[in-house]
């Protein structure tokens, strides 16, 4: 029954935080924001405004927040204001650029599955494994 029970693993909530982080962060900054960085202008081209600001600044933006503010996340640094603009650009991405479908072509599943993991960690903090928690946050 133990087996099945997996107790022979130990529990350690900092620990999935810190896997989180770095599974999103990393995902993120190297699927999404490097790519966009290195190839900027094809990005640009291709590169929609969805909230009436220009797709320069809305691709600067998204930059932003897939680069930096993933960077942050997997440093544990800022971990609840990074997760902020994750959470704001991944709900532009669910809900505006994809109309909040989540399966077809064109669905927008996965920025629904980031914006899970993102909200997440707002609401969790990085733990105990992570540059806040050395600097004094919880």
């Amino acid at each position: 029954m133990k087996f099945l029970q997996l107790n022979f693993i130990p529990r350690s909530t900092d620990l999935g935080l810190l896997v989180l982080r770095l599974w999103l962060g990393l995902s993120m900054g190297v699927l999404h924001g490097l790519v966009k960085a290195q190839n900027f202008d094809s990005s640009l081209s291709q590169f929609k405004s969805v909230i009436g600001l220009g797709a320069k600044p809305e691709l600067m933006l998204a930059l932003f927040a897939e680069l930096v503010c993933s960077v942050l996340l997997v440093l544990g640094l800022f971990t609840r204001v990074a997760a902020v603009f994750l959470i704001v650009t991944m709900a532009v991405a669910f809900f505006v650029a994809h109309g909040a479908v989540l399966s077809g072509a064109g669905s927008g599943e996965l920025a629904f599955i980031y914006l899970a993991g993102f909200v997440t960690l707002f609401f969790t903090g990085a733990g105990k494994f992570s540059v806040d928690s050395k600097l004094g946050g919880r």
